[in-house]
């Protein structure tokens, strides 16, 4: 690409069918679009309908999971389903006006996806590492940090439209987004911006939170082996597996497009071929399929609930003992091994 690419360059450069990827690629592209966006719609829409129809999983940390599956959603109904139709023609057909709501929508949302994820593993930290401060997890806490997260993140999705930074096509020219290959200052302050909040904070919290409740699980098992209780080793590795999956999944998404915008930010001259440019944001697309599977299914509540609602009640994968229970994900060794803890608010 040219150093000296403007907004306005990439606003234009959609008007006319593009010749920088064969039309093959192209339909691939499309036919992985729909695969995501089938399986993302499913996922997510599963995860809303079974929260709803299970008064027990509506407690303050699922409240989190929730607003996740919700803007996941949303990311797909305005950003994946779009670009399997443009991909499908092989440009971005809709024009200008809907590519800038596009890239505005597919960013808000996914932003708000990426901070719920980190308020959740910081939620969690509370529980399990906190247990005094546990108790203040409340209902009204939690619609406090959802206004918090969608108000905050309001701002980063809406500043490109007032001319910080902008939103245009990016890559091969079929998806819009943040402006990240435009050359300018102003972009590049943006971009530095949106990567200090919208990655460096969220990933130290992320990384913070679950690695205090991995020694902390650790810790206990320890302190419950000095005890001559028996150490439980599987469900130690089993928490550590959950969680490296959380960061792991939670870098493929978003580390490949910072990194590609921190690129353009460092080394203006460097040329970034479409292609490259294309799969950050096919991968951040990828987001609302596997954070289902990962924070939600790996649940046992959320997954006995989802069989018992695919199955029409006829399945049920939990005892009553474990259906009472409402200790989930990385936490439920921990509350599940701490009776004296049993009056606490236990996480999802």
């Amino acid at each position: 690409m040219d150093t000296n690419t403007t907004a306005s360059d990439l606003s234009d450069s959609f008007t006319a069918k593009p010749t920088i990827f064969p039309k093959s690629g192209y339909s691939i592209l499309a036919f992985l679009m729909f695969l995501n966006a089938v399986f993302s719609i499913f996922n997510n829409l599963l995860v809303i309908i079974v929260t709803i129809k299970n008064p027990q999983l509506r407690n303050p940390i699922n409240i989190f999971i929730l607003n996740m599956s919700f803007s996941d959603l949303m990311m797909t109904l305005f950003g994946t389903t779009i670009v399997v139709s443009t991909n499908y023609y092989g440009y971005f057909y809709l024009g200008t006006t809907f590519c800038t709501f596009q890239g505005f929508a597919v960013n808000y949302f996914g932003i708000v996806s990426l901070w719920s994820l980190t308020i959740l593993a910081y939620e969690r930290y509370n529980v399990v590492c906190q247990p005094i401060g546990a108790l203040k997890l409340s209902n009204k806490r939690g619609y406090l940090g959802l206004a918090f997260i969608w108000i905050f993140c309001l701002f980063w999705a809406i500043a490109p439209l007032f001319g910080w930074s902008s939103y245009g096509p990016e890559g091969v020219q079929t998806s819009c987004s943040i402006g990240w290959e435009v050359r300018s200052w102003n972009n590049y302050s943006y971009l530095i911006a949106y990567f200090l909040t919208c990655f460096i904070i969220p990933v130290g919290i992320i990384g913070f939170s679950y690695g205090s409740v991995l020694l902390s699980l650790h810790q206990l098992n320890q302190k419950i082996e000095q005890q001559g209780g028996t150490k439980n080793p599987e469900e130690e590795v089993r928490v550590i597996i959950m969680v490296l999956l959380m960061v792991v999944a939670f870098l493929i998404c978003w580390l490949p497009y910072t990194v590609f915008a921190l690129i353009v930010v460092f080394d203006p001259e460097m040329y970034i071929p479409p292609l490259a440019a294309t799969l950050p944001t096919y991968l951040a697309k990828t987001s609302p399929v596997y954070n289902p599977i990962i924070y939600i299914f790996l649940n046992k509540q959320f997954r006995n609930g989802a069989v018992q609602f695919l199955t029409c009640g006829h399945f049920n994968l939990t005892t009553p003992e474990e259906e009472s229970s409402t200790v989930v994900g990385p936490a439920e060794i921990v509350e599940s091994k701490t009776v004296s803890k049993s009056n606490q608010v236990a996480p999802s």
